[in-house]
């Protein structure tokens, strides 16, 4: 059975392909469309009930509910007899000792989110196939958003999905891998995060996957993108992003912008004022919104208050590491018409300042330039 695998820009619709998909399917196709986050998950409800809501053979569910649903719940058995799961603990852990029954689930019955895949997994072995024929009875195809969120013992579960008489269709952007289902999980941590190309293109060299890249971005300013472009090396073989959007406010691109000139611009323009955590960023009071939160949502500008690794990069082209590269590619990429980073001192790059002068000169200018027709 063929198994596919689109890796797309930001701003290139990967989850309306996901939903089109759904909408074109033969009524008597079964689907499940998983995901990770709940935010994700509501917009592929919402998507799907509104394109696609004549198929009744489409489920959208979380990936945790995915595991709960079609593997803890009903095969918990197989491995402690007379044990059910009897809800969900996401923010605890296991005592670092604990073994069998507590090692996955709580004095409540309720199963660890953090060991909820190590659980899906280990479960797909003592129901001697039991487990995926269940699946493969149920669905026909499993379609998974946003799958570069996945880590540790998911990316079993993926394998074993692959290679099974379901068809796999997973949508994803590596550039943009700031969450994950199991953060602090070893299991498989040469493929966590950006990491998750390597599995990807490991699968697809033994041809249980078939990998398409989608390199066209409708959001993205084509300056914005091709500053996208820069953030990760060469190494990681990303194409170069094409840009659709066409559109000329009169502020397009990437700008630098000075301490002093933050309020000015702010006052301005109005931009998504975006920081890495809510521990920086002080030096200005701003209402902002941190890089990981951002995931997801579009604006037509944004304000990027920089790390000191995000500065560097600015002014010498040092790479980040590949998760802070990711949370500025998320960044960068939200805005459609214009992007600011507070950057004092310019060093070699060759991004223009913004500043209130320079701004109000060229206003002047435009205002007095005849008009064309």
């Amino acid at each position: 059975m063929a198994n596919y695998l689109t890796l797309a820009v930001a701003g290139s619709g990967k989850t309306r392909s996901l939903v089109e998909h759904c909408a074109s399917l033969p009524g008597n196709r079964r689907a499940l469309v998983v995901t990770y986050t709940q935010t994700n998950q509501a917009e592929l409800s919402s998507r799907v009930a509104k394109i696609a809501g004549h198929h009744a053979g489409i489920v959208v569910m979380g990936w945790f509910t995915f595991l709960l649903r079609e593997f803890a719940r009903p095969f918990l058995p197989f491995m402690f007899p007379g044990e059910r799961v009897r809800g969900f603990n996401f923010d605890g852990r296991p005592h670092p000792r604990s073994k069998g029954l507590r090692r996955f689930l709580d004095s409540n019955g309720r199963v660890y989110a953090c060991e909820l895949g190590r659980l899906a997994h280990a479960l797909l072995g003592c129901s001697q196939g039991a487990l995926l024929r269940r699946i493969q009875c149920m669905y026909d195809e499993v379609l998974i958003d946003e799958v570069q969120d996945l880590s540790s013992h998911d990316w079993e579960i993926v394998d074993v999905l692959l290679g099974s008489t379901v068809e796999v269709r997973m949508v994803g952007d590596i550039r943009q891998s700031v969450l994950s289902t199991n953060p602090r999980s070893s299991k498989n941590k040469k493929y966590a995060y950006a990491q998750a190309v390597h599995w990807f293109r490991e699968r697809e060299a033994r041809g249980a996957l078939s990998i398409s890249e989608e390199a066209t971005t409708w959001r993205c300013h084509p300056d914005i993108a091709r500053f996208s472009d820069t953030i990760f090396n060469s190494n990681w073989a990303f194409p170069t992003t094409n840009s659709m959007n066409k559109t000329l406010t009169g502020h397009d691109g990437v700008f630098l912008l000075r301490h002093e000139h933050v309020y000015d611009y702010v006052s301005q323009f109005q931009p998504r004022c975006l920081r890495a955590s809510a521990n920086s960023g002080k030096a200005f009071d701003l209402n902002y919104t941190t890089f990981g939160l951002a995931k997801g949502t579009m604006c037509e500008r944004v304000l990027i208050v920089p790390t000191a690794g995000i500065t560097k990069f600015v002014q010498s082209g040092t790479y980040l590491a590949p998760i802070p590269a990711a949370k500025f590619y998320v960044a960068v990429t939200r805005a459609a018409q214009s992007v600011a980073i507070v950057v004092d001192e310019p060093g070699e790059s060759l991004l223009p300042y913004w500043n209130p002068a320079t701004a109000a000169e060229q206003a002047h200018t435009a205002a007095g330039a005849p008009h064309l027709r």
